[in-house]
C-alpha cells in the first residue's frame, strides 16, 4: 500500500549514494573542503569556471557596508550571453535548449540557437519601444517560450525584470507595476489551464486604467501582448502592440553588452501573509554564478545527456533560479510545461517524462503528496525509468513522502536532494550533494559548499544540537540585495533579529549527526502549554498514517493551552471505505499522540476534500488559522480555487 512506510526513527534511516553514482558523480567532497580553506575564493574560483566575464573582476566581495553585498562588483557581463550566446558560439546550437509542451499537446523543441536568436530579435523590440538599462518590465505570462525569451531579452539590455504570476488579480498585478515603476507589460491573450484558456490581457487592462479611487497607471508607455489562447482581447490603440507583429518587424542581430555584475537582474514580490507585497531585489554575477554553480552541482547535470524538468512556473523564484537562469547557464536540456499535472488526465506528468526521458525531476512537497493521494497505479502505468535524480523544493518534505517518492517514482535506485532556500537566498543553500550525501528521508541535511548557516535559540547563541532558529552567518553570492525602495524595511525584516546574520523566518533542528531538519515558517511553531510544537512535524504524523493523503496544521487560541492544535486532513482514495467505517479523528488523534506524544494531539481534526494552495502548490495555513480561530477569512485571491475555503468552512463547526 502507497501508506505504509518502515517506522524505523527517520534519522537512522539513510540511504547512501550508490558505488556506481558515487564514482561518477558531477559533485564530491573536494568541493567542500576547498570552500573551507578559503570560502570566498572558493566562490571565485566558481564564477570564472562557470561564467563568461567580459570584463574580469579583481574583488569577489565587498561587505563594508553589511548588510549590502557586492560579489565580484568591478567585473563586467551579460547575463543573456552567458546563458545563450556562448553555447552557441562553443557548438552547441544544435543542442535543444527548451522542449515545450502546452496543456492541449502541442509542442515544440528549441535549440540554443533558435532561443538565442529570439531574444536577439526580443531585445530590439524592447529597445524600439524605449527599454534602456536600469528600466524595469512587468511579465505576466503563461509557461510558453515567449516567458523565458521576455525574460532573457531584458536582462540582455540591462534593464530588470518583475515577473507576476498569471494567477494573480488585476490589483495584485497594479500594485507591483506602481512599486517597481514599470516602463513596459509583457502579457498573452491568455494560457491554457485546467482545460480551458485562462485569460491574461484583461487583468492587464484592468491594472492599468482608472477604477475607484486608483488613477490610471501612468509609468507604462506600452502592452506587448503573445498570442496564445486566441481568445479575445481589448485593444487600446498607440498602447497595444501584438508580440508576433513586432518580432516579425525586428532585426535579428544584437549585439550584448556588457554590465557591472551588481547591476540589478530582477525584482520577484513576495506576497506575505500581511501588509504591501515586498520587492526582492537580485543583481547579476553573484546570483548567476549560484544558480549555476548550485544547478550543476546539487542535480549532478550532464548537460550533453540530461533532459531536466523542474516544473515550478518563472513566476514565482524556483521559476527564476531553476527554470530561467541556472539550467540556461549551464547548457542544460530541458522541459517547459505550460499546464496542470492532473490535464487532460492525472497521469500527465508521468506522460511528459517518458515523452522526453527525463533524467532529473524537480518538483514540491504537496505535489508529490498529491500523487501519493491518487495512488501509485497512475505513475506505473508509465515508462520513468529514465530517471536518475529527484528533487524537491518549496517546503520541508515528509519523510513518508519523501519514502515514496523514491519508492514509486525513483524505482528505490535515485538519489533524491532535499533543497532548502528562500526567494531572498536566490538559489538553494542547503541539501544534500547526490554523490555525497547519506541522504535521510525529510532532512534538507547539510549547507552547501561555501554557504555557512547556524541553528540559535531566542538569544543568537548555537543550539549545537536540537530545536532552534535558521540563520545564515557569511554573505553569499546569490543573496537578495533589498527590498526595492524600502532599505528601512531590508534592515528591518531580516536583519534586526540578529544583528549581522541574516534570519531566515525558518525554525530548524540540528540532530546528533548535525544535520538540519526545517520545521517551517517560525509562524507555524505552536506554544502548546509552554511546549514548542512544529506543525510540520505534525503535518508528517498525520500523513505517516495510512487514511492520511494529505494534512495541514495551525495553531489556534486556546484558553487552557494558549494555543491548541487543529488539523485539516485529505484521505486517501483507497482508504475511504475504511476510514469511513471508522473514527477518524480519534484515529488520528491516537496516533499522533503515539508519534509525537500527548502534547501534540490534535484539539480539533476536519476531514475535508481539498486544502487552500496558491497555483504554486503551497497550503496558505494562515486562511485555515482564520477558520479556526472563526475570524472574517482573509485575502483567497492567490488560491488555485477561491471557492475552497467556502467548502472547509462548511465542515467546521464552532
Amino acid at each position: 500500500m502507497d501508506s505504509q512506510v518502515e517506522q524505523t526513527p527517520h534519522e537512522k534511516h539513510v540511504f547512501p549514494p550508490s558505488p556506481e553514482f558515487r564514482d561518477a558523480a558531477v559533485a564530491g567532497p573536494d568541493l567542500y573542503a576547498a570552500a573551507s580553506t578559503d570560502r570566498v575564493g572558493f566562490w571565485a574560483d566558481q564564477a570564472r569556471e562557470l561564467l563568461h566575464w567580459h570584463t574580469p573582476f579583481s574583488r569577489t566581495l565587498d561587505w563594508t557596508n553589511p548588510p549590502v553585498a557586492k560579489w565580484f562588483d568591478d567585473g563586467e557581463l551579460n547575463v543573456a550571453y552567458n546563458c545563450l550566446d556562448r553555447h552557441v558560439e562553443s557548438g552547441n546550437g544544435e543542442r535543444i535548449a527548451l522542449y515545450w509542451e502546452g496543456e492541449p499537446g502541442d509542442s515544440r523543441a528549441i535549440t540554443y540557437a533558435e532561443l538565442t536568436a529570439d531574444v536577439k530579435r526580443a531585445a530590439n523590440v524592447l529597445t524600439e519601444l524605449g527599454v534602456e538599462a536600469g528600466d524595469r518590465v512587468a511579465i505576466y505570462l503563461p509557461m510558453i517560450p515567449e516567458a523565458i525569451v521576455a525574460m532573457l531579452a531584458v536582462a540582455r539590455l540591462g534593464a530588470a525584470h518583475s515577473v507576476v504570476f498569471g494567477g494573480f488579480s488585476a490589483d495584485s498585478l497594479r500594485a507591483r507595476i506602481d512599486d517597481a515603476g514599470a516602463k513596459l507589460v509583457i502579457t498573452a491573450d491568455g494560457g491554457w489551464r485546467k482545460g480551458k484558456v485562462s485569460a491574461l490581457k484583461p487583468a492587464v487592462d484592468a491594472a492599468l486604467e482608472p477604477r475607484g479611487d486608483l488613477p490610471a497607471q501612468d509609468t507604462v508607455t506600452n502592452v506587448l501582448v503573445v498570442r496564445r489562447g486566441e481568445n479575445e482581447v481589448g485593444w487600446v490603440e498607440g498602447r497595444d502592440i501584438w508580440w508576433h507583429d513586432a518580432m516579425a518587424a525586428a532585426e535579428p542581430e544584437h549585439q550584448p553588452l556588457a554590465f557591472p555584475a551588481e547591476n540589478p537582474l530582477f525584482i520577484l514580490y513576495t506576497s506575505g501573509t500581511t501588509g504591501k507585497p515586498k520587492g526582492i531585489l537580485h543583481t547579476s554575477g553573484g546570483y548567476l554564478t549560484q544558480v549555476a554553480f548550485t544547478h550543476r552541482n546539487v542535480f549532478d547535470l550532464r548537460p550533453e545527456s540530461d533532459v531536466y524538468w523542474c516544473t515550478a512556473d518563472v513566476g514565482w523564484v524556483t521559476g527564476h533560479s531553476y527554470v530561467a537562469y541556472g539550467p540556461l547557464a549551464n547548457g542544460a536540456t530541458q522541459v517547459l510545461y505550460e499546464g496542470t499535472p492532473d490535464t487532460p488526465h492525472s497521469g500527465r506528468w508521468w506522460e511528459i517524462i517518458e515523452k522526453y526521458r527525463v533524467t532529473i525531476l524537480y518538483t514540491a512537497p504537496t505535489a508529490i503528496r498529491s500523487f501519493m493521494k491518487l495512488g501509485r497505479q497512475i505513475p506505473e502505468r508509465f515508462d520513468l525509468s529514465s530517471l536518475r535524480l529527484l528533487g524537491s523544493v518549496g517546503e520541508p518534505i515528509n519523510p513518508e513522502a519523501w519514502l515514496w517518492y523514491r519508492h514509486v517514482i525513483g524505482a528505490d535506485r535515485t538519489p533524491i536532494v532535499d533543497t532548502w532556500w528562500q526567494t531572498e537566498t536566490g538559489a538553494i543553500m542547503i541539501s544534500a550533494l547526490p554523490g555525497v550525501t547519506e541522504a535521510k528521508p525529510g532532512s534538507a541535511q547539510v549547507p552547501l559548499p561555501g554557504i555557512s548557516v547556524d541553528v540559535v535559540d531566542d538569544a543568537g547563541t548555537s543550539v549545537g544540537q536540537g530545536d532552534g532558529l535558521l540563520v545564515v552567518t557569511e554573505p553569499w553570492p546569490s543573496m537578495l540585495r533589498g527590498i526595492w525602495g524600502d532599505e528601512e524595511r531590508f534592515r528591518e525584516t531580516y536583519w534586526s533579529t540578529f544583528g549581522d546574520r541574516y534570519f531566515a523566518g525558518d525554525g530548524a533542528r540540528i540532530d546528533e549527526d548535525g544535520d538540519i531538519w526545517l520545521l517551517g515558517r517560525v509562524d507555524d511553531v505552536m506554544n502548546v502549554s509552554g511546549h514548542r510544537l512544529s506543525t510540520a512535524e505534525i503535518e508528517s504524523a498525520l500523513v505517516a498514517h495510512h487514511f492520511t493523503a494529505e494534512a495541514a496544521v495551525v495553531g489556534a487560541s486556546d484558553d487552557t493551552t494558549g494555543q491548541a492544535v487543529v488539523a485539516f486532513v485529505i484521505i486517501k482514495e483507497s482508504q475511504k471505505a475504511d476510514a469511513e467505517a471508522t473514527d477518524v479523528a480519534a484515529e488520528l488523534r491516537s496516533h499522533v499522540a503515539k508519534q509525537i506524544g500527548a502534547i501534540a494531539r490534535p484539539r480539533d481534526i476536519y476531514v475535508v476534500a481539498e486544502l487552500p494552495k496558491t497555483r504554486s502548490g503551497k497550503i496558505m495555513r494562515r486562511l485555515l488559522r482564520d477558520l479556526a480561530e472563526g475570524r472574517e477569512i482573509g485575502d483567497t485571491t492567490t488560491l488555485a480555487d477561491t471557492q475552497v475555503m467556502r467548502i472547509i468552512g462548511d465542515k467546521v463547526v464552532r
